[in-house]
């Protein structure tokens, strides 16, 4: 491996990463696992895979995508490992459902009736059972969105969705990411104690359950599995994957991620295209810095 950057501590001191071994390593899929062709190495992988499993090491898919989106990914050890889907609001282990967020019925209305003022939006409704847009959604944006959501759906009317809701996922049109989040910020106001929107990268903002987010899920898992913060590895390159960088004691960001996640990240790695995410767990495998 090239790149492995790693930023001072809080105290400016270097952390030192070496004490505990790995027992968990959790990635981010878009802009991290997967190069921009929404692919990966599926050999190397498959012989990384094989080595986690003998070494006792969990491997945790944590990704804003749809959970039966996500499975797609890995066919012959989906029914082994865990996954944060959605950013958090679902998440599974061997197919086990450890947690699923839930918002009232009279949330996910004053949430569309937010979203109805914004007409450069495609608004996917999202559920345990599918993902939902309004039937006027063009068929080019539907195909589109269907890299992210193997069950999507259109429906005539939003409102009346009978699934258990836990996110919204905008994509934009035209405007830029910050212009929309400042504005939503606003929008929302009190209501942003239900539900608080995030970057999720390449043009997509999620609006989520506040605490719903990647690190709770993982936390979840930790406790259930015995394995402290100083045992995780996560990587990540986008917003949405701060919280479980900032919990994870070996952290790294992507080359190609976003200034902010870079400087909550410990370590950097190469770019997704130049798979950074499975150099980082060769590095695991043989206990090479900062995993030595």
């Amino acid at each position: 491996m090239n790149q492995i950057n790693q930023p001072k501590g809080q105290n400016g001191e270097r952390r030192g990463a070496g004490e505990m071994a790995v027992k968990m390593i959790a990635v981010d899929m878009d802009g991290t696992f997967l190069d921009d062709n929404k692919q990966y190495n599926v050999q190397r992988f498959s012989r990384q895979y094989a080595l986690l499993k003998q070494k006792g090491i969990r491997f945790v898919v944590a990704s804003g995508n749809q959970y039966y989106q996500l499975q797609r990914y890995f066919p012959d050890i989906k029914d082994e490992i865990a996954f944060v889907a959605e950013n958090g609001a679902w998440v599974s282990d061997c197919n086990e459902e450890i947690f699923c967020g839930e918002l009232a019925q009279e949330k996910v209305h004053k949430i569309l009736d937010i979203l109805a003022h914004e007409p450069d939006i495609a608004v996917v409704v999202c559920g345990r059972n599918g993902a939902y847009m309004h039937s006027s959604t063009s068929d080019e944006v539907m195909a589109m969105l269907a890299n992210h959501y193997h069950r999507l759906e259109k429906r005539d009317d939003l409102y009346a969705i009978d699934d258990t809701i836990f996110k919204f996922s905008l994509k934009l049109e035209h405007e830029g990411v910050d212009a929309l989040l400042q504005r939503l910020h606003s929008s929302l106001g009190e209501l942003e104690n239900i539900m608080h929107p995030v970057s999720s990268g390449f043009g997509f903002i999620d609006l989520i359950i506040p605490g719903c987010h990647k690190a709770h899920g993982i936390a979840l898992l930790q406790e259930k599995w015995g394995i402290s913060d100083c045992e995780v590895l996560a990587i990540g390159d986008s917003a949405n994957d701060i919280e479980m960088l900032r919990q994870a004691c070996f952290s790294f960001s992507m080359a190609n991620a976003a200034d902010s996640v870079a400087a909550v990240a410990r370590y950097q790695t190469q770019s997704n295209n130049d798979e950074g995410a499975l150099n980082v767990i060769s590095r695991v495998l043989a206990r090479e810095f900062p995993f030595d």
